[in-house]
């Protein structure tokens, strides 16, 4: 059972939940807000579609490395000691990207910024765990989790569209959304309690924190890792090249396309409620190949659609309910349900973290490629091949969901693994 802050009450988890989600939401801001940005920031630095996918893939890159190294230290050393610096640390390198003068300067503030992120992403939700009452701790994470997709993807295009419209420069608007950061950073100070822990406990923990066969032999860590290796390979393609696909190709303007990508986030940010919610009732195994299968007939309508500002809404909003939603079950449910309590932050750490290198690092350099050499309209093939993977993937999941264990184990529900 996970740790426990000693003297738990209501008021406690709710202040460090909202906290806490509230500031997941401010890493989904300041790392996405500059993809809207990119036919801006294209003109003025002279950018190609291939640069556009190392900045998204340096800063996955960073923000793995991070999280499969720093959910381990969050383990040993406490979660205060890993959050509060990181974000301060990628507040400070989110204004400082509205500072470049050119491509390389621009490549290296957001691979820095990724390694702040990735090291707060596991001590985060480690820490919402602790901080919940076992019975809501399922729905704290979802809670958390959705902040993502919803600042960074629903909120992120229109705040950087509208802001656009009435500041200098691009550079402004990092300035403006690194500023919050600096306010949480306090609140977080003060309100984040550390878990309890004994002397044994501790010696014991630090010991088996760094033990990575715990993690590595687990059945459900390497499927998880392998579904989110295809679900973050999707987002990132839709993410990092989506805004130059739908004002360089479907000609839309920089309005029409701020609105459209603010559906990704909105559907995620239900999605990463529902599909892991449903998964409760259905099971982690059926509702992740479920998502992955029904995000392959909307993308593919997704590329078949043209300039139709209502219908690409509708689209990308079911989409990013189905692959934001599978980011949370693989990251929350399933990978805090393969391990021991003492690994959950190394286990969330671990598949977010490789999930990002591979999925995010090198999708988007991928797709840059593709963009270059074939046309941005045969990016979203990509994307879609990811997805028929993934479902076949998912089927190897075995049952971690409570309800149906329980039942498995009382003979009432015939489930195998």
């Amino acid at each position: 059972m996970t740790r426990q802050i000693e003297n738990w009450s209501t008021t406690y988890e709710w202040k460090a939940v909202l906290l806490l989600s509230l500031s997941f939401g401010l890493v989904g801001l300041d790392r996405w807000i500059i993809a809207p940005l990119f036919p801006s920031i294209m003109k003025d630095l002279d950018l190609s579609y291939s640069q556009i996918g190392l900045l998204a893939g340096a800063l996955a890159i960073g923000w793995g490395v991070a999280a499969m190294l720093m959910g381990t230290v969050a383990d040993r050393i406490g979660r205060r000691r890993v959050l509060i610096p990181a974000i301060i640390a990628f507040s400070v390198l989110g204004g400082v990207s509205g500072l470049a003068g050119s491509f390389a300067t621009l490549l290296l503030a957001r691979a820095v910024m990724g390694i702040a992120e990735g090291a707060f992403t596991p001590a985060s939700v480690a820490s919402t765990a602790e901080a919940s009452k076992p019975s809501r701790r399922g729905f704290n994470q979802g809670f958390q989790l959705s902040f993502f997709a919803l600042f960074g993807l629903g909120l992120g295009p229109i705040i950087a569209t509208q802001f656009l419209s009435f500041v200098p420069s691009w550079r402004y608007v990092f300035a403006i959304v690194s500023i919050p950061g600096f306010v949480l950073a306090v609140l977080l100070h003060f309100v984040i309690r550390e878990p309890r822990r004994d002397a044994e406990s501790y010696v014991k923990e630090r010991v088996a924190s760094v033990i990575w066969n715990e993690v590595l032999r687990s059945h459900n860590v390497l499927v998880a890792l392998s579904g989110i290796l295809c679900a973050m390979c999707c987002v990132f393609v839709i993410g990092a090249m989506m805004p130059s696909y739908l004002v360089n190709h479907l000609k839309l303007t920089q309005e029409q396309m701020g609105l459209v990508m603010a559906a990704v986030g909105l559907g995620g940010f239900a999605g990463q409620f529902g599909v892991s919610g449903l998964s409760d009732v259905v099971g982690r195994r059926t509702m992740a190949v479920i998502a992955f299968a029904a995000g392959v007939p909307l993308l593919w309508m997704f590329s078949r659609v043209g300039p139709d500002p209502l219908v690409l809404f509708v689209l990308l909003l079911c989409i990013g309910f189905c692959c934001m939603g599978l980011l949370a079950l693989f990251t929350g449910p399933v990978a805090v349900e393969a391990v021991k309590p003492m690994h959950i932050a190394t286990a969330v750490g671990f598949v977010s973290g490789a999930g990002e290198i591979f999925g995010g690092g090198i999708a988007p350099v991928v797709s840059g490629w593709i963009a270059e050499a074939y046309g941005i309209e045969h990016v979203l093939d990509l994307g879609i091949g990811a997805l028929v993977m993934g479902a076949l993937l998912s089927g190897l999941l075995r049952e971690s969901a409570p309800r149906l264990v329980q039942q498995r184990e009382g003979g009432t529900v015939a489930l195998t693994d």
